[in-house]
């Protein structure tokens, strides 16, 4: 299947309730969505996080979104994977699509290694035969061991790194969607990670990549979208600086 990401005049849009100090609430929202507050109506206000997204991502194409904190770079990537419905607008997904957008989705600390690993591989819609088939290749990445047997809880935070990004990376999708996932864990498991990413992506149609390493999105882009407070604009590389 041919890969494809179309997104026709999309607007998001949330509400803020019960605001009671509007100027000083109107401020936090800005500072912490980037979107542009809409209408207020007694104690309601409305966030526009994107509006008017309109786009065409083909097969072949990796795309880096970059802007400041809050400038709708994870709204834009929910939306893209189906998170978020837009309140306007018109998208079109064709491919399977995987997200690597919040490491620990799904995970329940109670549970197993191995019972997290199935859990969470269902989550991104595998099989149990396609969960079967990966087993190995997880617990060889996580190094574990007899460690997959024991509860989550009992993991430090690098082996609960190590199993999420292993199950999050164990999906073949046509479409995959990820936010800042080459700064997590020691130096060791970020080199594992980098070659098992780069492995990833020469089997998937479409790559789209928050990150705030303008380094990283040039090395592993070919497209750009800048955003800022909830809009796009699509930039060449030679308006990118490394850093």
């Amino acid at each position: 299947m041919t890969a494809l990401l179309t997104f026709d005049d999309v607007t998001i849009q949330y509400p803020i309730y019960n605001s009671r100090n509007m100027s000083l609430r109107n401020q936090l929202i800005r500072i912490g969505t980037g979107g542009r507050i809409e209408t207020e109506a007694g104690h309601v206000q409305i966030v526009t996080a994107l509006r008017g997204a309109t786009f065409e991502i083909r097969q072949g194409d990796a795309v880096g979104l970059i802007g400041h904190n809050g400038a709708g770079k994870s709204t834009l990537l929910r939306t893209m994977a189906g998170v978020y419905t837009p309140m306007h607008g018109r998208i079109t997904r064709q491919g399977r699509v995987a997200t690597m957008l919040d490491l620990g989705a799904g995970m329940d600390p109670d549970l197993s290694g191995y019972e997290n690993i199935t859990r969470m591989s269902m989550l991104l819609g595998l099989k149990k035969a396609e969960i079967a088939a990966n087993l190995a290749d997880i617990e060889a990445f996580t190094e574990l061991g007899n460690f997959l047997q024991l509860p989550v809880r009992t993991y430090s935070a690098g082996m609960t790194t190590r199993l999420l990004f292993a199950v999050a990376t164990s999906t073949k999708p046509d479409i995959l969607l990820v936010d800042e996932m080459f700064g997590t864990g020691d130096a060791e498991f970020q080199h594992k990670a980098k070659a098992r990413m780069e492995n990833l992506l020469q089997s998937v149609g479409i790559f789209v990549f928050a990150s705030h390493s303008m380094e990283t999105v040039l090395q592993y882009c070919n497209r750009f979208f800048f955003l800022e407070h909830g809009t796009i604009k699509e930039i060449g590389r030679e308006d990118i600086k490394a850093g």
